[in-house]
């Protein structure tokens, strides 16, 4: 499951899931990214885990001072290096999102937004964890899943790509309580606001789970250690 995207859910194929999105999936989408940039200051460095084709980078590019996008899909970044061919001050990398190679506090602001805490089938604890390893001391690390008052929407968006042959026949027996099973495999999940404060009760970060757009659960974490309180941003 944890190399579904990169090998049957990458490149055209993961921009075709968004191009078919109806509507209200549409608002959705665009409240995460508008929450996002509410979070970013000018001049930030940032850095998306799971930027696929690059769907939301020159959107951050344009607030930040410089980006970078990292995925773990090579053809995906391929197409992502087409869709921000025009911005400058943006970069991108093939890497494991739980094993970042950064060094310790290099980013002032680190998103991980649409599920993809979930979608990366990865140790969501060490995920988050090494998410704040990189994260600065007046920093913020933002993560998102879904709220469960946009259940029927996200299903509706399933099953059209269901229907595209993107993803495999929804199981509608297995597929319930935020969960959402396909018989070719592929399951997403969703992590509510109890899961995200037992992610998070180990590190030093001050936490705040946010509801936006009833669409959203976003996780806000600001790292407690070394905070300076000139330009410290609250969750």
């Amino acid at each position: 499951m944890s190399k579904y995207y990169s090998d049957k859910l990458s490149a055209a194929r993961l921009k075709e899931v968004y191009d078919i999105a109806p509507p209200r999936v549409r608002q959705y989408l665009d409240a995460e990214v508008n929450h996002v940039l509410d979070k970013i200051r000018p001049g930030d460095l940032v850095i998306e885990l799971g930027c696929g084709y690059g769907r939301i980078l020159a959107k951050l590019a344009g607030k930040a001072g410089w980006v970078i996008g990292i995925d773990i899909s090579a053809p995906t970044l391929e197409l992502a290096r087409e869709t921000i061919d025009t911005v400058s001050n943006c970069s991108l990398s093939r890497m494991d999102a739980a094993k970042l190679g950064f060094n310790d506090r290099t980013f002032d602001c680190v998103v991980c937004i649409q599920n993809g805490i979930s979608a990366f089938h990865v140790d969501q604890r060490a995920l988050i964890s090494e998410s704040v390893r990189v994260a600065r001391p007046d920093g913020i690390v933002l993560f998102s899943s879904y709220s469960d008052k946009f259940w029927e929407h996200r299903l509706k968006w399933f099953e059209l790509q269901s229907e595209a042959g993107l993803v495999g026949e929804i199981n509608y027996k297995k597929t319930k309580d935020g969960i959402i099973v396909c018989n070719d495999g592929f399951v997403a999940t969703t992590v509510r606001s109890m899961d995200f404060l037992a992610l998070t009760a180990h590190l030093n970060v001050d936490v705040q789970v946010a509801e936006v757009d009833e669409s959203s659960m976003f996780c806000e974490m600001a790292p407690r250690a070394g905070s300076s309180k000139e330009g410290k941003r609250g969750c």
